[in-house]
């Protein structure tokens, strides 16, 4: 077996064939055989064929090329994903995004949720403690954007208002000045009167409020109602006024036992008219509208209508009203005149008059 290129010393040869000098073998490459220094100046070793033979094993075809410097190959980056927990086992894994880093999310972190602290109305009198100076006392009064504080040893400080500063009954507050509220409208009755408030109804007066009718009796309930149970005065009906002679007589008026009397169509020439006219007495007053019926003291607007029918002469006004108005039953149609009753304001002044009239002189002190 034939070797190409020296061994040993640059240019040698071993069989005749020329050519550029070869670099030996990558077998042979690590190949060291020691001698002696050149610096001793005695000859060197030639490597002898049987050593050769040993190392060479297969033949080279190939004529061997100069060595050439390699650069060194490092390994790839290991990519940051590679470093992440791997997905459980059996599951699938999540899809990662190649260019979401440390830096793509908000660099601070979540943002922290703003404290909102119970508002307290700061009036005078309500025990505080103002938590960054630890001083306890007692709300004095308000001004601007701070609160006056009064502390137990009686001296006063100006503390401002910032949310959570003070502690109430131990826990963290926002004093806030107090609200202004106006003053609460007094309570009023449905014919305008004051509401008593917590006042029980009166034992009933000697006196009395006599009306014509069923209706006449409760549309004053409906409306004055309230004011009469206090007053203590009773309202009621005579079914006409035929024998009001009689009856005002049967009653015995006198100075702790008024009577007021409430009548319709109280107009010159009527019967109404003439009854009162010829009734005389000190401690009777009778009262009246110009009205056929107390239906029609009813307001229209308030009925719902744009003004009362005219009821032709003979006819009963109650039936003309309803057949003039497209109603059938008369107790449903006065059912939805006084539902629409609320107070004073949906009545016929007229109406109103007489009865304030006829409350005041019942309910008069006596003398």
């Amino acid at each position: 077996m034939g070797i190409r290129g020296g061994v040993g010393r640059p240019g040698g040869h071993v069989s005749g064939r020329t050519g550029p000098p070869s670099a030996p073998p990558p077998s042979l490459a690590c190949l060291v055989v020691p001698g002696p220094s050149r610096a001793s100046g005695s000859p060197r070793r030639e490597p002898t064929s049987e050593l050769v033979s040993e190392l060479v094993s297969e033949p080279v075809s190939e004529p061997v090329s100069e060595p050439v410097s390699q650069p060194v190959s490092r390994p790839d980056p290991v990519p940051a994903s590679a470093h992440r927990a791997a997905p459980p086992r059996g599951g699938s894994a999540a899809r990662v995004d190649p260019y979401r880093g440390i830096l793509a999310g908000p660099v601070d972190g979540p943002a922290r949720l703003r404290v909102v602290y119970p508002e307290v109305e700061a009036v005078p009198g309500l025990a505080v403690a103002h938590r960054p100076t630890r001083l306890r006392g007692r709300v004095v009064r308000v001004e601007g954007d701070a609160v006056v504080l009064r502390s137990e040893l009686g001296t006063e400080r100006l503390l401002r208002l910032t949310p959570g500063a003070f502690d109430v009954m131990g826990r963290p507050t926002t004093l806030v000045r107090p609200r202004v509220s106006s003053p609460a409208r007094p309570a009023r009755t449905a014919s305008g009167s004051l509401a008593p408030r917590g006042q029980r109804a009166r034992v009933a007066r000697a006196g009395r409020i006599w009306v014509e009718g069923v209706h006449d009796a409760e549309l004053v309930e409906r409306v004055w109602g309230d004011d009469l149970r206090v007053e203590g005065v009773v309202v009621e009906r005579l079914d006409g006024i035929d024998h009001l002679t009689d009856a005002v007589h049967a009653f015995g008026p006198g100075p702790d036992a008024r009577l007021g009397v409430l009548v319709d169509h109280l107009v010159p020439g009527s019967k109404e008219s003439r009854l009162a006219a010829g009734l005389r007495h000190p401690h009777v007053l009778i009262t009246g509208t110009p009205f056929v019926d107390v239906w029609q003291a009813v307001r229209p607007r308030a009925a719902g209508i744009g003004s009362w029918p005219e009821v032709p002469p003979g006819t009963p006004w109650k039936e003309g009203i309803c057949e003039a108005l497209g109603v059938t039953d008369p107790r449903a149609l006065w059912r939805r005149l006084l539902a629409s009753v609320r107070s004073y304001a949906d009545l016929e002044p007229a109406l109103v008059g007489a009865v304030e009239r006829l409350v005041d002189f019942v309910t008069e002190p006596d003398v």
